[in-house]
């Protein structure tokens, strides 16, 4: 799709992609509680409609259900107009989704499942979503190598994969992408996958850059005691005690920088924060309604300056939030 957003080469895959995407884990309706179908599928359109041109997704996210509500949102959608969907596989659940565990001998399997609930013929890109307890890394990639040789999906790719495991990978066929973790709060990658993508051209898309909702500036300390049961983040460490007060202290240190560009909330000041490393393509940004991709929606054009940098490095440093290298 024709976008007015900027956009990346999106590693050696041959796409361009916005700086950010739309993240669709929480649409599934599991671990975030309830969730309206049609609340999604309006989230969804909303996002395309002002630029957004890639979905990130996966078989995991509500047992399928995540895969479904996009393809009934792109349904009768011009085939100009649609974003890519990027989804995964290599995790399985029992039918009432619990029981999560880790699996790569039945990616073909699960790979034409994701076929047929996003009623696409070929997935614009596949990733193994978690290395396997019970495959080796080499039998999963090689599943996924010929699942783009027989033109299941034109782009593979890892997520959750680190250094040692991506040369594994790469010594066997081009790792096109990589989808770590990363964020003001977790920034392991900073000093391990990013440099690595960079130097082999790999297209890298980050999740949980706002960790959770931490770096929105709407987080409270009273809103984590009050989360729902069903709420994964409850018992999250980030949301508990000394780590929860250094993470609202850097989420509030970031409203000066908001301040001065003029923006709605912090949120876009933590994804522009990682859209500054090298070797970091593009951010996966949840929404379960129009109004919040309204709120991220700055990230895909703001460019800090060195100023910013240098404030948003001192907030870091002084708040003791997280953890992990703090500049590139």
């Amino acid at each position: 799709m024709q976008t007015p957003l900027p956009t990346r080469p999106f590693g050696k895959t041959g796409m361009d992609i916005t700086r950010t995407g739309f993240g669709a884990w929480a649409i599934g309706g599991n671990m975030w509680g309830p969730q309206d179908d049609q609340d999604s599928i309006d989230a969804i359109r909303h996002a395309i409609s002002v630029g957004v041109n890639w979905i990130d997704t996966a078989a995991v996210y509500g047992n399928g259900h995540s895969e479904e509500v996009i393809a009934e949102a792109l349904k009768d959608m011009p085939e100009a107009d649609r974003p890519y969907v990027f989804t995964k596989g290599g995790i399985i659940r029992d039918a009432d989704g619990t029981n999560p565990r880790r699996e790569g001998a039945t990616l073909r399997r699960q790979c034409e499942e994701s076929l047929a609930r996003l009623k696409v013929d070929v997935i614009d890109l596949y990733q193994l979503h978690w290395p396997s307890d019970d495959v080796s890394l080499e039998e999963s990639w090689q599943a996924m190598l010929d699942l783009k040789k027989d033109g299941l999906v034109n782009h593979v790719g890892l997520s959750n994969h680190w250094v040692d495991q991506l040369d594994t990978a790469e010594a066997m066929g081009h790792v096109e992408t990589l989808q770590p973790p990363f964020s003001m709060i977790k920034r392991a990658a900073g000093d391990t996958v990013l440099p690595w993508c960079d130097r082999n051209g790999t297209g890298t898309i980050c999740y949980s850059p706002m960790q959770a909702g931490l770096l929105t500036g709407a987080f409270t300390a009273e809103r984590a005691a009050n989360l729902p049961e069903n709420d994964w983040r409850r018992n999250a460490p980030d949301f508990q005690g000394e780590a929860l007060e250094r993470n609202l202290a850097l989420a509030e240190a970031l409203k000066p920088i908001a301040e001065k560009h003029g923006l709605p909330g912090t949120g876009p000041v933590a994804l522009a924060w990682c859209l500054s490393w090298p070797g970091l393509t593009g951010t996966i940004v949840g929404a379960r309604s129009p109004a919040q991709i309204d709120g991220w929606l700055p990230a895909a054009t703001l460019e800090l300056d060195s100023e910013d940098l240098a404030a948003l490095t001192k907030a870091i440093e002084t708040t003791g939030a997280g953890e992990g290298p703090v500049t590139a």
